[in-house]
């Protein structure tokens, strides 16, 4: 490893770098400096710095766009680049909404895991290695299995960590199994080797086995039937702030990963390989769209109604890298950001009326239109993004996902019929939204007293309303930097 290899990987790990010391630098300001003072006061101060360290991080990203790669560990490219410095402004995000939460008398840790886990997603986005993408998932799977259990109070934290735990070792297990016989059969750790491996070597038993192993580890990940039994309880008990960015960070990070990892195993149609890993991704995307909209219908609690939603999304989205086009992937990564950056804002929003109410029932929901008129409008946005409803973005990421699944050259009946399943099943999902909508408009709730937010918070949550809003009437401004066709 010569001296430009070292610099290149220093450029290319430098926003990593920052997000590392910013880490520790919280650590050290509110274990040290403002250990006296009020729990408030450092919630507010750990996150301040998080939310410094993330912009540190993303103003390096933006002035070097397109660092050299690292051989063939971690790349560099517009995808990865736009993956990257969506992460931090979603995790900056999840940061400035966590500044009013009260579950946890250890703010800097908190905010510490936050950024380590934040370090793990960008890793994620760029790795092309099967070893860097196994560190670098489990440097995010156990930030994030600590931060599930990090509300003390709430019996309901610690069995979502649990779950979560349990199921995340298991998958990861999986995923390494899968690894060591990719690393068998090919010789190789990384994944442009193991494509130009998939090329000229035959279709054995052990190739099927090691794909279905991969599609285990990395369908827990998203959350796609039938690895998604974790979501509902981890959504529900976890600190909102956690959900969120599960919710939105881990996701775009994982998706990434997933259209990687299908551009190796998929070297082209006409291989045995790649036809078998489409098929996977079918079969998972079939059923975390039809489970993930009807298991929401019955939900009576928010949070556990927004886990089925994404587990149906994530649904939508396998159908985008099942088709393994340029476009369909480019599609996937706009429908990644804008679905979580509407899913970011929908649980600050859940987190200030369970503060309020003390709890995330439906009826919680009831006349919040009356107690606080902007944060319903808020909701509104939110909810009918996630339905699809145009001129909101969550209609452009349907729109040309779906456009792109129907464009791929290997589109046929499975596409179409696909397509139509997505589309039939997001008229479900309408109905599960208004249900919510119906209680913030429609229904009076027992109580007409308004609903406190701090400042900070509602300004937040209106910034994101705002971009869901933007980003749908001028689609461009996104797709500019993402290739949707």
């Amino acid at each position: 490893m010569n001296g430009a290899s070292l610099t290149n990987l220093l450029y290319l790990t430098f926003p990593e770098t920052i997000l590392e010391v910013a880490s520790l630098v919280v650590l050290v300001i509110d274990l040290g400096i403002l250990r006296r003072r009020s729990a408030a006061y450092r919630t507010v101060a750990a996150a301040a710095f998080g939310v410094m360290g993330c912009l540190l991080a993303l103003g390096w990203l933006l002035s070097h766009p397109l660092a050299p790669s690292f051989g063939e560990l971690l790349v560099s490219n517009p995808s990865v680049f736009v993956a990257q410095a969506g992460i931090l402004i979603l995790s900056g995000l999840v940061l400035l909404l966590s500044m009013r939460e009260e579950f946890s008398r250890n703010p800097g840790e908190f905010v510490a895991l936050v950024l380590l886990a934040t370090t793990g997603m960008m890793l994620v986005a760029a790795a092309r290695d099967l070893l860097v993408i196994f560190v670098a998932l489990e440097l995010l799977s156990l930030s994030l299995y600590v931060l599930a259990a990090f509300n003390k109070h709430r019996a309901e934290s610690s069995e979502a960590a649990l779950k979560y735990y349990l199921f995340g070792g298991m998958s990861a297990a999986f995923l390494l199994f899968g690894f060591s016989y990719l690393y068998g059969l090919t010789g190789t750790t990384s994944l442009a080797g193991i494509a130009a491996a998939a090329v000229a070597g035959p279709l054995t038993p052990l190739w099927i086995v090691s794909l279905v192993l991969v599609a285990v580890g990395l369908g827990f990940k998203v959350a796609a039937v039938p690895f998604h039994l974790w979501a509902p309880d981890t959504y529900q008990g976890a600190p909102a702030p956690v959900t969120a960015l599960i919710a939105s960070g881990s996701k775009v990070a994982s998706f990434a990963l997933l259209v990687s990892v299908t551009g190796a195993v998929v070297p082209a149609l006409d291989e045995q390989k790649g036809v078998s890993w489409v098929v996977l991704l079918l079969w998972m995307a079939g059923a975390s769209i039809i489970l993930g909209n009807l298991g929401a219908l019955v939900q009576t609690s928010v949070r556990r109604l927004l886990a089925y939603s994404a587990i149906a999304h994530a649904g939508y989205m396998l159908l985008g890298i099942a088709a393994h086009t340029s476009a369909s992937q480019g599609a996937v990564l706009y429908y990644a950001l804008t679905y979580s950056l509407t899913t970011v804002g929908a649980f600050g929003a859940v987190a200030i009326v369970e503060r309020a109410t003390g709890n995330d029932r439906l009826e919680s929901f009831s006349g919040l239109a009356r107690r606080n008129p902007l944060l319903a409008g808020t909701m509104l946005v939110y909810l009918l993004s996630l339905a699809g409803i145009p001129p909101l973005v969550g209609f452009w990421a349907k729109f040309n996902l779906f456009a792109a699944v129907l464009r791929a050259p290997q589109a046929g009946v499975w596409s179409l019929g696909m397509v139509i399943l997505a589309l039939g099943m997001s008229a479900v999902s309408l109905y599960y939204y208004l249900q919510v909508l119906k209680r913030v408009y429609v229904v009076k709730g027992t109580t007409e007293d308004s609903i406190p937010v701090h400042w900070l918070e509602l300004l937040t949550l209106v910034a994101i309303a705002v971009a869901v809003v933007l980003l749908g009437v001028f689609p461009g401004w996104l797709g500019q930097f993402i290739p949707l066709g």
